[in-house]
């Protein structure tokens, strides 16, 4: 079936929750339903022509929670051969390697079910975490070169509480990947301030839509064997992290992205937009993008890691020596790397998109790989999460699902068209069930409001009903700290 909608905007193909869109340099797939197809900005597609122009590229799609960024849309995943592909800044994102983490703790939403005893846990986060955007990390113990050269196993034991409980460890290998190796010489690409500022940061919150959130879940019936098999409870609370690779990351994508601009420019490369930068993998400023952003990739996922040891000290204090917060899984939606699909080896850009594999599929961490790994997919502020499982037709879309909700106002527009009733009323303050956040002034995160994303339930309602994924758990937030 053919629909013209705009000269430059053809329908070739339509399901439910599926289309195929034909633009002038190429097709790009979108997975959503009707409601949230009909809303997008007619700048995606706009965007995804000019994605689409990029060299040799074999694959290009959007999630249902896509929405405009910067050179490229938020929910893109683009695939290009290794053997001639290209590697794009703008289709990983400014901070590369941001992703989410959840942690399991031995409580029930009952312990945690009086308003004071939540406002309590926060205060005491926020005594071990700190989140001021320029705030400096508890940890000058740890040196920064292990961490973006190693990853997680870079870091002094201490920071990995479970080491010595070989049962029971899942710091090192419930994450989708603990270390990413790199050719350290690119390294010495940065200056002496880079290191410095970025070490002050490790361990370190970060603002915007960046959170630490306790939750309690509920499982889905029809998923309850695979839950069980994950350590997942009804009424189980557990702590669920959204950060990434903070100054070190930025710092990668500033120097890169100049770099890059100037080969693209020497080159005659470009499109209509001069903020999509690209350049050969097999390009000197290629590698070095590549082998930078994996250094990101290791300080990201250590940052999460370290602030989850933070989340943790928090809760001893609060409820006692026995408390537990043991690794449910840590995953990025922020990168690109190389996979093999079909026996082919691919290089994968997914920028507000995230990897959900299989069952049985061979890229699953070892305790994944007979259930497929956890898929952690955050809501807004004040409205569930979900936790998912990649399902095979996830194949088509080279297993990328949604990472969140998806912004569908700007914070300045928020801050003009969203009260603070409203805001209130969404975080059900002064109720019992009182989402408890750690800002004085709720005027302050009035632009990471419910009302400033899309709705979360049709988000996943588009990945399930396209047969990406399943729902294992929907979490309802308790309490939140955010960053200033």
């Amino acid at each position: 079936m053919v629909i013209q909608t705009r000269e430059e905007k053809i329908f070739i193909m339509s399901t439910q929750y599926y289309r195929q869109v034909q633009l002038p340099s190429g097709v790009v797939h979108v997975y959503a339903g009707d409601a949230l197809f009909q809303a997008l900005d007619y700048k995606v597609f706009e965007m995804a022509g000019n994605n689409l122009q990029i060299p040799n590229q074999v694959y290009m799609s959007y999630t249902p929670d896509v929405h405009v960024g910067v050179g490229t849309c938020i929910g893109t995943t683009a695939v290009w051969n290794t053997r001639d592909g290209y590697v794009s800044p703008s289709i990983v994102g400014a901070i590369s390697g941001r992703g989410m983490r959840v942690h399991l703790t031995n409580l029930h939403k009952e312990d945690l079910k009086e308003v004071k005893l939540r406002r309590k846990l926060v205060k005491a986060i926020e005594k071990y975490l700190p989140v001021e955007e320029q705030a400096r990390g508890h940890f000058s113990d740890i040196r920064l070169e292990h961490v973006v050269k190693k990853g997680l196993h870079g870091l002094p034991k201490k920071y990995i509480p479970d080491s010595y409980t070989p049962r029971k460890a899942t710091s090192l290998t419930h994450v989708e990947r603990s270390k990413f190796s790199l050719d350290e010489e690119a390294l010495n690409l940065f200056p002496e301030r880079v290191w410095h500022r970025s070490h002050r940061r490790l361990g370190t919150l970060g603002n915007g839509n960046h959170f630490v959130e306790i939750q309690t879940m509920e499982i889905a019936e029809e998923q309850r064997e695979v839950a069980e098999a994950w350590g997942l409870f009804d009424g189980q609370v557990i702590v669920m992290i959204h950060s990434g690779s903070r100054a070190w990351g930025g710092s990668v994508s500033q120097y890169c992205g100049d770099l890059i601009a100037k080969m693209m420019r020497a080159g005659g490369l470009g499109t209509a937009d001069p903020k999509l930068l690209f350049a050969p993998l097999a390009h000197d400023q290629g590698q070095s993008y590549v082998n930078l952003m994996y250094s990101a990739l290791n300080y990201a996922v250590v940052n999460r890691h370290l602030i989850a040891y933070a989340v943790r000290e928090a809760g001893k204090d609060v409820f006692g020596s026995k408390f537990e917060m043991t690794t449910l899984y840590d995953l990025m939606h922020n990168y690109a790397w190389e996979e093999e699909h079909e026996g082919e080896s691919f290089f994968v850009h997914r920028k507000g998109a995230t990897r959900a594999l299989p069952a049985n599929h061979p890229d699953n961490p070892e305790p994944y790989r007979s259930t497929g790994h956890p898929a952690l997919i955050p809501g807004s502020m004040g409205t569930a999460s979900y936790i998912m499982v990649g399902s095979p037709a996830g194949r088509d879309n080279y297993y990328s699902i949604c990472h969140g909700a998806g912004r569908i106002r700007s914070r300045s527009a928020t801050k003009r068209q969203v009260t603070l009733r409203e805001f209130s009323s969404a975080l059900k303050v002064g109720t019992d069930d009182e989402i408890v956040v750690n800002q004085r002034s709720l005027e302050s995160i009035l632009d990471e409001s419910p009302q400033a994303y899309k709705d979360v339930d049709q988000i996943i309602e588009s990945v399930v009903g396209a047969g990406l994924a399943q729902v294992v758990a929907k979490c309802t937030p308790m309490a939140t700290v955010k960053g200033a």
